[in-house]
């Protein structure tokens, strides 16, 4: 993909048509929200057949009757106010950490854009209140832990909906109060909830969606990111570029190993570091010959995981869902995660194998058996350890990553009396791949580190030119961190590379270099 960065302009929600770019405007840039006209239309005629079901005293889940075991209790017209809220109450049973102020905003936007499609029965006024929360800046406290991914995430958005019920906790102006004091800080009034109303802002797939999303986004950055580390050490070990000749990859034509090996001919192009008449051996290690191979079918599952969330971001994942046209209520299952838990496990395997690959490449750099390089990329080693621990981080979080690999959507809990009987998971799947996305970004900026240092090391034996798209890697580097003459306090550099990594910057900074070269 070409890196852009979101911009933090207004988003429109229709239900239909919300893009990542946008949950990622509005998440982590904080863009404003609106409700398109049309939308309006479709959550007030849903609404009203809602209010007609209730007047006339029918028998439909949620609405008139208990929730999950209890559905067979019929609930009074009197009752339906009590029973939304005692249902917010009862289900806010979230443990843990809260979810990052971006997590939390992506859910917000989510859930409100699920709820714009019309199928939901919710009151317009209920679905602006949720913007105005938004809008204003107010960020629910949602523990990151206790969703069992079916019926959706039903515990975390219990939290967030306490906030706008005047409960709970959020985060305003950054200092955590009440759910009524920021309301009230915000000149904003609590919602009294309407029959069928809490059913339909805590019963879908919102939370472990806004994570999918942004670990998306985070992961497409970090391929493009692993494939420019891996050419500056192709460069700085003399790589053999052969392993990338086109007819190669021609001859096994899955789309994420060409095009990863045309961006490695890309990046090293005109570079001297790797002219095959300097090579007395015949082929590189896997970690060097592969990265085409690897790297490939990684970019592939993050495309299949973003179009998966793509599709989740713009459904109705709640239940029962409304259709006033044809006088029809009907209870299934759209919020079951299991689409985004298979697509989030997928996830984060692939990345997780960016960092393994990645660190078998910083292996071979720090290694003077196998570089050619002084051991550990110093000068001066004994007096001095070089790279020589980064490298020991660099493994435990790769080891760490294997763990996190272990699928959560093999597993499942029955729940509610064994009415919920198979669970998705896919809230745990999700936070799982967003600390493998964080562990692989910190990998990758520590081969990026030690590539450079090993371009150093390598050009002080004579002249050498880079490649057209790395070079603008390299000068983006040593812009930030100075190579390592002697030893110094290693973890700013390591936090200094992960965000040029992590941010999208090491990647816009290569593309500006081969625009600039015509490349």
């Amino acid at each position: 993909m070409s890196v852009v960065l979101a911009e933090k302009a207004k988003v429109t929600l229709d239900g239909e048509t919300l893009t990542l770019e946008q949950v990622v405007a509005v998440a982590r840039y904080g863009a404003q929200v609106e409700l398109h006209p049309a939308a309006k239309e479709k959550v007030l005629k849903s609404r009203e057949y809602v209010d007609q079901l209730i007047e006339g005293n029918q028998t439909v889940y949620g609405i008139t009757t208990g929730f999950g075991k209890f559905s067979d209790v019929l609930i009074s017209k009197d009752d339906a106010k009590k029973l939304q809220r005692n249902l917010i109450m009862s289900h806010a049973t979230g443990v843990g950490e809260p979810l990052s102020p971006e997590v939390v905003r992506g859910i917000l936007l989510l859930r409100a854009n699920a709820l714009a499609k019309g199928f939901s029965g919710i009151r317009l006024s209920t679905l602006q209140a949720l913007l105005n929360m938004l809008n204003a800046g107010i960020v629910p406290v949602v523990p990151e832990k206790g969703s069992l991914g079916a019926s959706g995430d039903l515990a975390p958005l219990s939290h967030m909906v306490l906030v706008l019920l005047g409960e709970g906790e959020a985060f305003y102006k950054e200092r955590r109060m009440s759910g009524r004091e920021a309301l009230a800080l915000a000149k904003l009034e609590p919602v009294v909830l309407e029959g069928k109303e809490g059913l339909a802002l805590i019963n879908g797939t919102q939370v472990m969606t806004a994570i999918a999303a942004l670990a998306v986004w985070d992961a497409e950055i970090l391929c493009e990111s692993a494939t420019i580390t891996a050419a500056l050490t192709l460069e700085a070990l003399e790589g053999i570029l052969k392993a990338f000749d086109p007819k190669i990859h021609a001859a096994r034509p899955h789309q994420g190993q060409i095009a990863v090996a045309q961006q490695i001919r890309r990046l090293t192009e005109g570079s001297t570091f790797v002219a095959d008449e300097q090579h007395p051996r015949v082929q590189d290690a896997y970690a060097l010959r592969c990265v085409a191979q690897v790297h490939g079918p990684s970019q592939e599952a993050v495309a299949y995981a973003k179009k998966i969330v793509e599709i989740e971001i713009n459904s109705a994942t709640d239940n029962p869902l409304i259709f006033p046209e044809e006088n029809t209520v009907l209870s299934g299952g759209n919020f079951h995660g299991q689409p985004i838990a298979l697509a989030m496990d997928f996830l984060g395997i692939a990345v997780a194998e960016l960092a393994n690959i990645a660190e078998r490449r910083l292996e071979r750099l720090v290694n003077p058996n196998l570089s050619g390089l002084p051991a550990f990329l110093t000068p001066n080693g004994g007096l001095n350890s070089g790279f020589m621990i980064v490298q020991y981080s660099a493994a435990s979080l790769v080891s760490e990553n294997k763990v996190l690999a272990h699928p959560a959507s093999v597993d499942s809990i029955p729940s509610s009396g064994n009415q919920e009987d198979h669970v998705s998971m896919g809230t745990i799947a999700a936070r799982k791949a967003r600390s493998i996305i964080e562990n692989t970004a910190h990998v990758l900026g520590m081969e990026l580190l030690a590539a450079c240092q090993g371009l150093d090391l390598r050009a002080g034996k004579g002249e050498l030119k880079l490649g057209k798209g790395s070079e603008g890697a390299y000068r983006l580097v040593r812009s930030k961190v100075a190579a390592l003459e002697e030893d110094r306090v290693m973890y700013t550099d390591i936090n200094a590379a992960k965000e040029l990594v992590s941010s999208g910057k090491l990647v816009a900074s290569v593309g500006f270099e081969l625009a600039r070269k015509g490349n």
